[in-house]
């Protein structure tokens, strides 16, 4: 069950890379402009956010082996679309559908189910492998999509993640058992999902949109501003509800709370050395910085990294076992920033950045891992899925504000030769101490979470022997 879970997370993180390699080509590919082709990267992202906080409701509501299945649905159906595309427009479409498969919760679902499934002593090792599963797909996904873009025709990717997305779904449909619902006899809160959706499709394209846009333009701000009204709105009516779509009361309880706001943090510092390290690695070596590898070479070279974090998860589980799942984000990203510390002593050469690289994901597998575990245990166990499901979207808000941010510090800080504009080695170097100090506000925000209560564990179940330790060792 574990291995099936952590595959489909695997699987879907793979959908989300599987276009890297093509970015550069999506124009010719599908005869359009660069402008257009850029929203089949975008649509991915808006899809995938929106499906989230609304499958992991659903999970709770009529099951969690239900909504899986249904997640391999759109994943299948997306990557044919795709690979019988042959203009924009059904690519979009296609990359809209395998959003809504990723974002229907392969992983915080995958998680939730877990608290129903699994002993509890093998619970957080399992947590921490199926929570660490999307980076661990970004990692390996990467290489693979370039080899086959680089030797096959492009068509063969999603032909590929079609053959995957199926056998995800026949695994899940024999092996994953049928778990009653934790949340029977509530209502879907249909008004609240379209306003959420609609918040979150404002917020992520005004961040997703704003380098392209121009940050002051009427586009821009407009959408800015909808977002702050629209979620400020559908927080009002969230309150109201006797059966929300996300119960805002337990999401503002402080244990919740800061851990999503230590989630956001982690997800920009997870994103901002997956633009970095690859800019480094293919530059020209004309530049004095870069280091002329090809997409194959550059993808083979960040591959141990999504290895480490295979590596370190089950690790990071016994860990929280031991001392409490606190102290293993607090970890996680002390581990990340001094990733991030050795990046810059060791950009020059490329082993350097593997290796600094695979600090960084060894840091981001103990903090992935970390964070359902610290949901967990503050939230009912009839809102397991969503409250994953938002923890998840929490990390996506943090990795989309870290493209933008990342984006136009790259964009901004260039130099210019033989006729072209490159970013500069202070650029990068600004990237890289702009990750470190993200990942440093991290680690303060998660110092001061709370402890959990006495009267639960890690999986959200009653542990009263184990509880006096278990508080201490948080503390």
């Amino acid at each position: 069950m574990v291995a099936t879970l952590a595959l489909a997370g695997i699987t879907a993180a793979i959908m989300q890379t599987l276009v890297t390699p093509l970015i550069a080509e999506l124009p010719q590919i599908l005869h359009t402009s660069p402008s257009n082709a850029a929203w089949v990267i975008t649509v991915t992202l808006l899809a995938g956010a929106i499906c989230v906080p609304i499958s992991g409701r659903l999970g709770d509501l009529i099951g969690k082996r239900r909504m899986l299945l249904a997640c391999s649905v759109p994943l299948v159906a997306g990557s044919l679309v795709c690979a019988l595309a042959s203009s924009v427009v059904p690519m979009i479409i296609g990359r809209g559908l395998q959003g809504m498969g990723m974002g229907m919760g392969m992983v915080p679902l995958g998680i939730a189910l877990l608290r129903d499934v699994v002993p509890a002593e093998k619970l957080s090792s399992s947590i921490a492998l199926v929570s660490a599963s999307m980076g661990i797909g970004g990692g390996l996904g990467l290489p693979i999509a370039a080899a086959v873009a680089q030797y096959a025709n492009w068509r063969v990717l999603f032909w590929g993640s079609t053959v995957l997305a199926v056998v995800i779904a026949l695994a899940i449909w024999f092996v994953i058992p049928d778990v009653p619902a934790g949340a029977k006899g509530q209502r879907f809160d249909a008004l609240g999902a379209v306003g959420l959706g609609a918040g979150l499709v404002c917020l992520l394209l005004a961040v997703s949109k704003g380098a392209n846009w121009g940050w002051s333009s009427a586009t821009t701000l407009g959408l800015f501003a909808a977002a702050v009204v629209t979620l400020l709105a559908w927080g009002a009516w969230e309150l109201r509800m006797r059966d929300p779509l996300i119960d805002l009361r337990t999401t503002a309880r402080p244990r919740v709370l800061l851990t999503n706001v230590a989630s956001i943090f982690v997800g920009f510092g997870m994103y901002a050395s997956m633009l970095v390290v690859p800019q480094l690695l293919q530059f020209p070596e004309a530049t004095g910085y870069g280091l002329g590898q090809s997409m194959l070479a550059a993808g083979l070279w960040m591959a141990p990294g999504g290895i480490m974090m295979m590596i370190v998860s089950p690790l990071g589980g016994k860990l929280t076992d031991a001392r409490g799942p606190k102290l293993t984000l607090i970890s996680g990203v002390l581990v990340l920033a001094a990733g991030y510390g050795l990046s810059l002593a060791l950009m020059g050469s490329a082993w350097g950045l593997m290796l600094a690289l695979m600090v960084i994901n060894s840091g981001v597998g103990l903090a992935y891992g970390s964070m359902p575990a610290l949901i967990m245990s503050s939230v009912p166990l009839s809102e397991t899925a969503a409250a994953n499901g938002f923890n998840t979207l929490m990390r996506s808000l943090g990795t989309s504000v870290g493209a933008a941010v990342m984006g136009v510090v790259l964009s901004q800080m260039t130099v210019t030769m033989g006729g072209h504009s490159f970013t500069s080695e202070s650029g990068f170097r600004t990237g890289l101490m702009i990750g470190c100090g993200i990942a440093l506000v991290a680690a303060v925000i998660a110092s001061v979470i709370p402890a959990a209560r006495a009267a639960s564990g890690a999986d959200g179940r009653s542990k009263t022997a184990a509880a006096p330790e278990q508080a201490a060792a948080e503390v």
